[in-house]
């Protein structure tokens, strides 16, 4: 792995991507976006994970985090721990998911190619933190990150995207996890 994506300073912020395999739009779905920021929550609460930003797409995940209690990369490997396994869950239990065969066939198939893995693969390996150190950069991901669904066209504004932390930087209103601002 490169230096330019290994965790700095965990008190530091630090801008991350979890992706999922194939880039399968898994986050489509509501239910699934909710145990993202359940745990995220989680780990807020119980790990000293900080979150400054975040937002959840349809096949990836972008964060601005940092730590004062544990290591960055201890936090986001079980966080991709647990999501994959409570996200597989839930498809499994999904009677509504129409995509079901398919994703458990993809993520499988990924899972089986990679030696770390039982059964199943559902987030890319790497997550790709870069340090944050200038206030340049910090500004250019942060609005790289919130920018993304309407870049994407779900969104004509950014902080109408319920699923990300626009709602908070750019109004005086509260979203939907509870962040540290930058």
């Amino acid at each position: 792995m490169s230096v330019r994506y290994k965790v700095g300073e965990n008190e530091i912020p630090h801008f991350v991507t979890f992706t999922v395999v194939g880039w399968v739009d898994v986050f489509s779905r509501e239910i699934y976006k909710e145990s993202i920021l359940e745990s995220l929550d989680y780990c807020i609460q119980e790990k000293g994970l900080r979150v400054h930003a975040w937002i959840i797409m349809t096949n990836h995940l972008h964060l601005i985090i940092s730590s004062i209690d544990k290591p960055i990369a201890a936090i986001v490997r079980d966080i991709k721990k647990y999501t994959s396994r409570k996200l597989i869950e839930l498809i499994k239990e999904n009677p509504s998911e129409s995509r079901k065969e398919w994703m458990l066939n993809m993520f499988s198939y990924v899972g089986k190619g990679n030696k770390r893995n039982k059964d199943f693969q559902f987030w890319q390996q790497n997550y790709h933190p870069v340090e944050l150190c200038a206030n340049e950069k910090l500004d250019q991901r942060l609005k790289y990150l919130h920018e993304n669904p309407v870049r994407s066209g779900l969104v004509c504004e950014a902080w109408h995207y319920k699923y990300g932390s626009a709602l908070d930087y750019y109004t005086n209103e509260s979203g939907m996890l509870k962040i540290e601002l930058i």
